[in-house]
């Protein structure tokens, strides 16, 4: 039987400076997980982003959210990284050199930011940031989510 598909490993903060820049608020990692989950809605590939701090993780469909705590996020990926069986499967999203270079050194694969958009966009069938769409509302999905009866084990 086949694995299922290895993931994408995201830096979040660093997808959010890269393109405001500065540190990410809370409407920031809103506005950056509504847009994965977005153009991941007609795909098969799964991400695991990572944000810096403290938050409560969530699993939206193939995309899951998770917040390194003491940690960095950073170190949180390259965790992932060394608990994989097969690393060389894993692409780490980031612009952060340091990281990329560590996510290599682990025997990972490395994207940036413009060719993980790029890849997405493509596949989901639409350009990036498209109008005329429905888009899903973040704060009632986490309300949602947040209902352990609604949550999939």
């Amino acid at each position: 039987m086949r694995e299922a598909a290895v993931p994408y490993l995201i830096d979040g903060n660093n997808l959010i400076g890269a393109e405001r820049g500065g540190r990410a608020s809370s409407e920031d990692q809103a506005a950056l997980i509504r847009e994965i989950s977005d153009r991941l809605r007609s795909t098969r590939a799964r991400v695991v982003l990572f944000f810096d701090g403290a938050g409560n993780p969530l699993s939206l469909g193939s995309l899951s959210v998770r917040f390194a705590g003491a940690a960095t996020a950073d170190d949180a990926i390259l965790r992932e990284l060394a608990r994989s069986t097969r690393p060389q499967e894993m692409t780490v999203v980031t612009a952060d050199r340091d990281l990329a270079r560590r996510t290599r050194d682990a025997g990972g694969r490395v994207t940036p930011p413009p060719e993980f958009w790029k890849r997405f966009a493509a596949q989901a069938g639409r350009p990036p940031n498209s109008g005329g769409e429905t888009r899903v509302d973040v704060d009632d999905w986490l309300k949602w989510l947040s209902d352990d009866r609604n949550r999939e084990e």
